[in-house]
């Protein structure tokens, strides 16, 4: 297989058709697909797309910026990487990889409750600023000794996933005999026969080294091989007997900043700040769980008008280009989490591939700030949705610009 060059990587699409080629059939699904019909990972990307900015020109841009200041630290793009399970898959050792990348670019990156590095191999390899994942269990000890080892490992902010009350109706997992605990069954030992470089390049290097890689983030008691014999266990832990009240315990036990992920709903944000929290992510967990749901960036307006200034809205879920992210900001976003576009890139070429899918979009949002007349990202403003004026509030015109 010819792989070319990675700056000839011009987008994003084309890493995911790299990492298609290398990544055997079910773990490419397992992070590319989304639920069911999968209606909403396509309804994602159609919001985005009826979405129109409307430019100013004449503008001074040459000292245009896309730097935000997130939870008093300075980003060099108004982005961060999003918890993706089980990166260390896509590439030996792909958190690490991921990671790096993300702290080279001066952004943010979430280690998953799944991943197969473990928080401390990530905080020691990698170093940058470090937000953890975490699920919670219906054993709330499980949960807290996980933000006991966040903390102690020296990550910066919590995210906390709460829109996954019991496993998703991923029905390709089942159909391509993916699972974890991974299993070699009849129905992948030819897809993972037929793709050896990852076979030797990934899995072999974990054998010969550390092992059979494990979800080394789990709580102490759940902590097994991918391999691991036995019954299976489900990939989420079961929590529809959560409460708001565990938010509360969470935010009792962390007192660095506190995320809410997976939020849709303007009275939801308005709870997670009444329990404490310092951000919200308007996420539909990347079209992965309930496939009738709303698209994030449908969701987004009425949450920032909700929140207010009171706490940081993020978004999450459907970016592919530069200018989505662009159109978020413009919605009232403060940044935008990715999750696929770095995995694609890790699975594609490591730490460079993940770089490159960061660079890519960091060059479509500056492209887009230089055409729209924007010098900062404060001053995005006039959308237009489906050819008509928006009704949401818009910024005063940028520095510059004619009154």
């Amino acid at each position: 297989m010819f792989t070319p060059p990675l700056e000839q990587i011009l987008n994003l699409a084309q890493l995911r058709e790299l990492a298609r080629d290398v990544l055997p059939r079910g773990m490419f699904e397992y992070v590319d697909r989304g639920t069911e019909d999968e209606v909403l990972l396509r309804e994602n990307r159609d919001a985005f797309e009826r979405i129109r900015l409307r430019p100013r020109v004449l503008v001074d841009v040459s000292g245009r910026s896309a730097k935000v200041k997130l939870f008093g630290k300075e980003l060099s793009l108004p982005m961060a990487v999003a918890p993706t399970g089980a990166a260390g898959l896509m590439y030996h050792n792909g958190e690490v990889e991921i990671a790096r990348a993300a702290a080279k670019a001066g952004i943010p990156f979430s280690l998953s409750t799944y991943s197969i590095n473990s928080m401390e191999q990530v905080a020691d390899e990698a170093g940058g600023q470090l937000w953890f994942q975490l699920y919670m269990w219906p054993d709330r000890a499980m949960s807290h000794q996980l933000v006991a080892r966040a903390r102690s490992a020296g990550y910066e902010a919590l995210i906390t996933t709460v829109d996954t009350p019991t496993g998703p109706n991923r029905e390709y997992n089942a159909r391509n005999g993916f699972s974890l605990p991974f299993h070699i069954n009849r129905h992948n030992v030819w897809d993972l026969a037929a793709h050896p470089r990852w076979l030797f390049g990934v899995m072999g290097r974990y054998l010969a080294t550390s092992g059979m890689p494990r979800l080394e983030n789990l709580p102490d008691a759940l902590r097994h091989s991918l391999a691991a014999k036995g019954p299976k266990r489900p990939q989420l832990p079961k929590s529809d007997s959560l409460t708001w009240q565990d938010l509360r315990e969470v935010r009792r036990i962390w007192d660095g900043p506190l995320m809410v992920k997976g939020i849709l709903h303007a009275e939801d944000a308005r709870m997670a700040l009444a329990c404490g929290a310092d951000g919200v992510i308007v996420s539909n967990h990347g079209g992965r769980n309930l496939d009738c749901a709303v698209a994030s960036i449908d969701a987004l307006p009425e949450i920032v008008e909700a929140v207010g200034h009171r706490a940081e809205v993020m978004l999450d879920s459907g970016i592919r280009r530069g200018s989505d992210i662009a159109k978020a900001l413009a919605l009232g976003a403060k940044a935008v989490l990715v999750g696929r576009a770095p995995l694609w890139g890790v699975a594609a070429a490591g730490e460079r591939g993940a770089a490159r899918a960061i660079a890519i979009l960091a060059d479509e949002l500056d492209r887009s700030m230089a055409f729209l007349g924007v010098p900062s990202l404060d001053a995005l403003h006039c959308l237009q949705r489906s050819g008509h004026a928006a009704n949401w509030p818009i910024n005063p015109p940028s520095k510059g610009s004619a009154p």
